[in-house]
């Protein structure tokens, strides 16, 4: 029986384009390895380190990975895209070029009787008030606009800076290890939402950790880790979603 997986957070452009191009090598033989196994496929956010598109102009490179997911969508996979905190600013070009609908928050899906809410995971449960206020500016359509009057050069440029020192800054220890149940944001925030309706799984990326966690006797939270670390990503097969690591 074909399996719908779930990937997050490659990352690529960085920390450089040797290394990153090592990655996206990497990610694309995945993608040869398992197109088979797959009857559907779900990138949860941070795809790219940035990604802005203009009206007629978007980042360089990545020729790899976006000519492999053309090619699944071409041929029938059916994809979904989850933006993320480092590649919010889509608009249109996955969905035109691509054919893979962009989604920009949680949704909710049923596979074979199973219910799931998917996303990236940024911004949500308790705390983190001053990213929160960051992404309601960063997603504001004035300042998107106002954004796309830079130079290509000078925007791109810029984006990647910060981007850059946001890796510095959110990178360092915590992603590393588990901070318990009662500090772990998405674990909270899954509990909060099971209050109010039932899905048997949650699966979000950003947290940079593979984590499974039993919220409730019929409810888990997965979390896909990311590319740059783990290598990891989960699979449903019908009954049950499990982790999994592809060998550097």
């Amino acid at each position: 029986m074909a399996e719908i997986y779930f990937l997050s957070d490659f990352h690529l452009g960085a920390p450089d384009r040797t290394s990153s191009l090592v990655r996206e090598k990497r990610i694309v033989s995945f993608l040869d390895e398992h197109a088979g196994d797959m009857s559907e496929l779900f990138l949860l956010g941070d795809l790219f380190d940035f990604w802005y598109e203009y009206r007629d102009v978007v980042p360089k490179g990545y020729t790899r990975i976006l000519g492999k997911l053309a090619e699944l969508t071409d041929k029938g996979l059916p994809i979904h895209f989850f933006v993320g905190n480092h590649d919010m600013w889509m608009k249109g070009y996955f969905e035109s070029e691509l054919n893979i609908p962009v989604y920009h928050e949680p949704q909710t899906f049923e596979r074979r009787g199973k219910r799931f809410l998917i996303g990236h995971g940024d911004g949500l449960g308790p705390g983190d008030k001053g990213y929160k206020f960051i992404k309601k500016v960063f997603r504001n359509p004035v300042c998107q606009a106002l954004f796309g009057t830079l130079h290509p050069y000078a925007g791109i440029g810029l984006a990647n800076y910060f981007s850059r020192k946001s890796r510095e800054a959110t990178g360092q220890g915590h992603e590393q290890h588990f901070l318990g149940e009662d500090k772990e944001w998405l674990i909270l925030y899954s509990r909060e939402v099971l209050k109010l309706e039932h899905y048997d799984y949650f699966i979000f990326g950003h947290r940079h950790l593979p984590i499974d966690f039993q919220l409730a006797p019929d409810s888990r939270y997965i979390n896909t880790g990311d590319w740059i670390r783990y290598n990891s990503y989960a699979v449903f097969d019908g009954t049950d979603v499990q982790l999994k690591y592809q060998p550097a």
